[in-house]
């Protein structure tokens, strides 16, 4: 049985080498015969061709895709970088606006009180020291920077000047409870003490048992002997509620700080004041009034029909 289907095996290779001459004989001779086999061959395979196109058209797809999501997936990376450059940027922008603002009003500040000063950034809040309530500044004895000088804002007082080194110094601020300063009442000129209390809102302890305080009150900086810590006029503060305590010896009040300390950004320290230090002239700026003048339009008579 075994050695039947090798005897056809062996018949049909024969079969298979005679056809393969035949038509080789043919084609050679002239005859269009492979062609026509080669043509019949085609047709009969064609729908096969199509089929397995069909089927392995979406794998070359696929492969296709891929490249492209990869060339896609990089250029998305490139303008999330560029974007990222862009915002950041624009941040940096927007920083630099707002401190040559600041820079700008502290300048105007120390102008109108004939002061020397250096400009610092701040660049740190808090210390390891005993004081609670600082901020480190960019600028130090290279600058001309030293112990006890007064620290201003573009409104008026921040602090004074606790510590430096040759390129920073440590500012102690006017909210810190330990802080305390001599001012004076801007329109009665009454004397008086202003203290932090570790946040927004200071005490005033009128000195002038004849004074009186009023809500709204100006409190300008009284200064100290040959300036240190404190130059005269500077805005301290502004008297947001009066005490009332009958048995007390002095007249208190709460005072809001003319500088608000959370959102300095530039300070400028005094090097020197004028030996006729302004007083006056430092009062916060009030807002200009605005005057419209408003031109009415003349109504036309109307016209009189003959």
């Amino acid at each position: 049985m075994a050695r039947g289907g090798s005897d056809r095996s062996r018949l049909l290779l024969v079969l298979l080498l005679v056809s393969s001459l035949f038509l080789i004989t043919l084609d050679l001779r002239g005859v269009n015969l492979a062609g026509g086999l080669r043509s019949a061959t085609q047709t009969v395979l064609s729908p096969v061709e199509n089929l397995f196109a069909k089927v392995f058209s979406p794998v070359g797809n696929f492969f296709g895709d891929a490249k492209n999501l990869g060339k896609s997936r990089k250029k998305i990376e490139e303008l999330t970088t560029e974007v990222d450059k862009l915002t950041a940027q624009a941040a940096i922008n927007e920083d630099i606006a707002g401190q040559l603002n600041q820079l700008k009003g502290v300048l105007d500040l120390a102008g109108r009180g004939g002061y020397k000063v250096v400009a610092a950034k701040v660049i740190n809040r808090g210390s390891n020291s005993t004081f609670k309530q600082t901020i480190t500044i960019d600028a130090g004895s290279s600058s001309g920077i030293e112990k006890n000088m007064t620290v201003i804002s573009e409104a008026g007082l921040v602090g004074v000047v606790k510590s430096v080194t040759s390129n920073t110094a440590i500012v102690l601020l006017m909210s810190d409870p330990t802080f305390k300063i001599g001012v004076r009442i801007a329109g009665t000129q009454s004397v008086g003490v202003v203290s932090g209390q570790g946040g927004d809102s200071y005490l005033l302890q009128l000195l002038d048992t004849t004074g009186e305080i009023k809500k709204g009150d100006v409190l300008i900086a009284r200064g100290s002997d040959n300036n240190r810590p404190f130059v005269p006029g500077v805005p301290v503060g502004v008297v947001n509620t009066v005490q009332s305590n009958a048995s007390s010896i002095t007249q208190n009040a709460d005072v809001d700080g003319i500088t608000n300390l959370d959102k300095i950004g530039v300070v400028a320290v005094v090097i020197t004041a004028p030996a006729e230090a302004a007083r006056e002239s430092l009062y916060p700026k009030p807002a200009p009034v605005v005057t419209v003048f408003v031109t009415p339009t003349p109504t036309p008579s109307p016209t009189t029909k003959k």
